[in-house]
């Protein structure tokens, strides 16, 4: 089995300058070059979500320029739209990246549309073989055995209550609920916005509602994040705060440059890279692997594609280069519209039949 990626998790701030430290430190243990790809799904329900995502990008260009990352945006919005989550199309740029980022949102939208679909088992299978897998804060909760619905219940009052999450740990043999935001303090002395702004005595009310026992609870938090080393089985503390582990009534703390066993947070363990994921997302990836091995033999077939084209995905290169991604989507528009669509891959812009 290939080395998995490392799991970057964010307490907050996944963009905020004294942050770019973790990002550097899973950059740090790629191959070059850095492929990024952004998913918006967490901010899919947004008018802005590509903007959002496009923030992302601007930080990872400016911030990460050493690692002269090559970024993607994957839009995987909303199900049963253009832009599905169970598109193949939309989650191709996934298998091209060797950096994968969910970005910022509501968790529990990110639930929804990600639960079994195309894209969730893409990323999952991608990190197996390899690439960085990191969780803006929002994304932690929603990868949690189950999930804290803050939004819910800090924003629209609904009761206490749980939402099953997509259990992005079960495969490693974890029962784990991550809490982000963990030492909040943006409510001041009126306001206890602890425990991901739901305060400390509604989390201990929240804790004792858990669905099952044996539940691990993982507080990372402001300006803090935790690199998690697969096959190592290490967990490294990054940044400004703490990381806090309570399993089985016991509480650890572990400050920023420590490390610690991912033992301490259940019964790890590594995996297949097949497991849970459907033959249809192996057979893509399969795939996508093959013709990008073809792309930079210089072997590929040119699929007569017509000169105008190939000027039109030239022009639209161009575009995105120059931040201008107005133009840029306006020109993949007018390709897709011929019944062709581009794959962004390593080597540039590759036009292929659309699906």
């Amino acid at each position: 089995m290939s080395k998995m990626g490392p799991i970057v998790l964010f307490g907050s701030g996944e963009t905020a300058p004294r942050v770019q430290r973790i990002h550097r430190r899973a950059m740090e243990q790629l191959s070059s070059p850095v492929r990024a790809a952004i998913v918006e799904t967490p901010a899919g329900f947004e008018p802005n979500s590509e903007a959002v995502a496009r923030k992302i990008a601007d930080y990872l260009e400016h911030r990460l320029r050493n690692f002269q990352p090559q970024i993607t945006l994957v839009p995987a919005r909303q199900r049963t739209t253009a832009f599905d989550p169970d598109d193949p199309a939309i989650a191709a740029p996934l298998f091209l990246a060797n950096y994968l980022f969910m970005g910022p949102g509501s968790p529990t939208y990110a639930v929804r549309q990600l639960r079994d679909s195309f894209t969730w088992h893409a990323l999952q299978l991608q990190h197996r073989r390899g690439a960085a897998l990191c969780f803006s804060s929002a994304s932690t909760l929603a990868i949690s055995r189950h999930t804290i619905p803050v939004y819910e219940i800090y924003k629209v009052g609904e009761d206490l209550h749980w939402k099953e999450g997509l259990d992005f740990f079960g495969a490693f043999g974890l029962r784990l609920v991550v809490v982000p935001h963990w030492n909040n303090s943006d409510g001041g002395a009126e306001l206890d916005t602890s425990h991901c702004y739901i305060g400390t005595a509604r989390y201990d009310r929240l804790v004792a509602m858990l669905p099952e026992r044996g539940v691990t609870i993982l507080g990372i938090d402001e300006n803090t994040g935790l690199v998690i080393r697969p096959d190592e089985a290490i967990c490294e503390v990054i940044g400004a705060g703490r990381v806090t582990v309570i399993r089985d009534g016991n509480v650890q703390q572990f400050r920023a440059k420590c490390e610690f066993s991912a033992h301490e947070l259940g019964d790890w363990r590594l995996p297949s890279s097949s497991l849970g994921i459907p033959q249809a997302v192996m057979a893509a990836a399969e795939a996508a692997a093959k013709q990008a091995a073809l792309n930079a033999s210089g072997d590929a077939g040119e699929q007569n594609v017509p000169d105008d084209l190939r000027r039109l995905a030239q022009s639209r290169e161009e575009a995105r280069q120059q931040r201008d991604w107005q133009k840029a989507d306006q020109i993949r528009d007018q390709i897709l519209d011929r019944g062709w669509q581009i794959i962004d891959t390593p080597e540039g812009p590759v036009l292929e039949p659309a699906k």
